[in-house]
């Protein structure tokens, strides 16, 4: 079993005021190693069922749940399933770090058009990998970033030769390169996690915010919980923990066992709060 309540002083007290004003609240998670396992094939990592049911549940006793992700919009809700869940019917899903958008309750999409320095790139980077001896790296077509999959090369050496070229890639083409799990992502500088987070904190005027996520691409968000509770919105940070990065783990209020453990924890929350219903403020909307 999980634990439920954050040890440390600043996560129990957002914690509580969560189970206090639960229509103020805002839980936003990660997709990949967050709400989905990490996967050699990222078209096979579907999001764990028993947590998208739990966001549903959620869904009517907080203010507003959003998923947050470096993948497409469209991706993440077809490997979520989100448009299908009851219960998330106002649901956000910010993707490519917050540049595009979907809103459960219109079915609409805002998806602006690929830098052309990635459209580029893309066409580069197979010569690349040739002249490296690495052309089976696993490239993923993000629409306005680029996935180079490093997982299946399980070789440190050929992993450490890639990622120099890569970078100068990137660079030159005025582009940024994010680190993942056995992953480089190459997209536009600009707006990450933090950006949108703090975006949609404003939006739906929250008073708490629990954000969940498993590796450096989260930092930002993470970063931009750490400011908001200066500025007096309870923060709540919870990593999805694994062998293969641990970035986050020193700086989290609760540090869970991957998606499963993110699937129990946000389970455990929405039972809670089912079970206060009645004694709390309200279902969310009120």
């Amino acid at each position: 079993m999980s634990p439920t309540r954050p040890q440390s002083g600043v996560g129990g007290q957002a914690y509580e005021a969560i189970l206090v004003r639960p229509s103020e609240t805002l839980v936003a998670v990660d997709f990949d190693g967050t709400l989905a396992p990490i996967t050699d094939d990222p078209e096979q990592a579907y999001a764990d069922p028993v947590a998208v049911a739990a966001l549903g549940r959620l869904g009517a006793l907080v203010g507003q749940v959003v998923v947050i992700t470096g993948r497409p919009a469209r991706t993440a809700v077809r490997l979520g399933g989100f448009d299908r869940v009851q219960g998330l019917d106002r649901l956000v899903v910010l993707g490519q770090y917050g540049v595009e958008r979907w809103d459960a309750a219109t079915g609409e999409y805002v998806l602006p058009p690929e830098p052309e320095a990635i459209t580029t790139v893309r066409e580069e980077l197979p010569g690349l990998l040739a002249d490296l001896g690495l052309d089976r790296v696993r490239i993923e077509n993000k629409g306005r970033a680029i996935g180079v999959h490093t997982r299946e090369l399980r070789d440190p050496a050929a992993l450490r030769r890639l990622e120099g070229p890569i970078r100068d890639l990137a660079e030159r083409h005025g582009l940024h390169v994010e680190p993942g799990k056995s992953v480089l992502e190459i997209r536009a500088p600009g707006i990450d996690k933090g950006d949108a987070l703090r975006r949609i904190v404003v939006e739906v005027g929250a008073r708490q915010v629990v954000f969940a996520g498993d590796d450096l691409g989260d930092l930002p968000a993470f970063r931009a919980v750490e400011q908001l509770r200066t500025e007096g919105v309870d923060g709540l940070l919870i990593c999805s923990a694994s062998h293969e990065e641990d970035a986050l783990t020193e700086i989290s209020d609760l540090v869970l066992d991957g998606p499963a453990g993110v699937a129990e924890w946000l389970s455990a929350l929405a039972a809670r709060l089912e079970r206060d219903r009645p004694a709390s403020d309200g279902p969310a909307g009120n």
